[in-house]
């Protein structure tokens, strides 16, 4: 069994729960989907990852020996990249599978992590790119506006879309075991539908969709065994729908808008019979 939350946004509580059902029910592996932190949040000394979540990991690896899980972590757009940096080095202690732009094995599946999202309001534009194309939608700000806490260079930043870096990152691979570990869920499905009907922008409508449509043509035309997604909380309330299916491709969104730790169980072997619950 494995488990996938995301967008727990440097919530003690969230992260306290995730740990006790590890203990609890010692699944094989558990995926981040990213939003890890809060950029509302005050900012501690050592910083929430270094100096809270990893301490937690080195403990609960001392606690459970050779049980416990292998961790498979993204960053996502509320968190700053200069935090990256100390995710790379807990990848290189063997503390957790930093994936972003990454594979890696595990057991006979194979595991593929990509941060990016497409333009959205907020002013963090570490981990925006542009979708398929440069268009920007209305209210959105670009990629090569607002900050960064990591520089990039302008012609990445102009020119690179998130379909260009799935394409690199998923080469001529077989896609028949991949798990799919993203932060944007696939456009125009009951995972990605934001808080939006109605609302307008400068006299024109504003896409309630708010997911990546690079990552839909993805799972059409490459059909992995299963994706998971965050990034829009509300989408599940909204839709009441949590999980879907693109071809052979079971979609799931594990972000929630309440206070709960939303953990999702699956069995790669049939991750159509996932399961959700509030904790």
């Amino acid at each position: 069994m494995f488990f996938f939350v995301t967008d727990l946004h440097q919530s003690s509580a969230r992260y306290k729960k995730l740990l006790s059902a590890i203990r609890a029910e010692r699944p094989r592996a558990v995926f981040l989907g990213g939003d890890l932190l809060s950029i509302s949040a005050a900012p501690e000394p050592a910083g929430f990852l270094a100096g809270r979540f990893l301490p937690m990991l080195r403990t609960l690896q001392l606690q459970m020996g050779q049980a416990c899980p292998q961790f498979f972590m993204i960053l996502g757009n509320d968190d700053p990249r200069s935090e990256e940096i100390t995710l790379i080095r807990a990848h290189e202690e063997g503390l957790c599978h930093y994936m972003h732009k990454r594979h890696q094995d595990l057991d006979s599946f194979e595991v593929y992590g990509l941060s990016y999202v497409p333009p959205t309001p907020f002013r963090l534009k570490d981990w925006e790119m542009y979708d398929v194309s440069r268009y920007v939608d209305p209210g959105c700000i670009s990629p090569e506006e607002g900050v960064r806490t990591v520089p990039l260079a302008q012609n990445e930043i102009k020119w690179k879309t998130i379909q260009s870096e799935l394409s690199l990152l998923a080469g001529d691979n077989s896609m028949q075991n991949a798990i799919f570990l993203f932060h944007v869920p696939p456009y125009d499905t009951g995972l990605d539908r934001a808080n939006l009907d109605g609302r307008q922008f400068e006299g024109v409508d504003i896409d309630p969709h708010v997911g990546s449509i690079a990552v839909r043509r993805f799972i059409e035309e490459r059909q992995p065994l299963v994706t998971l997604h965050g990034h829009v909380h509300e989408s599940t309330r909204l839709t009441g729908n949590w999980k879907t299916r693109i071809g052979r491709t079971v979609c799931i969104n594990g972000a929630h808008d309440g206070p709960e730790l939303a953990l999702v169980r699956f069995d790669p072997l049939c991750p159509a019979n996932a399961t959700r619950e509030l904790i």
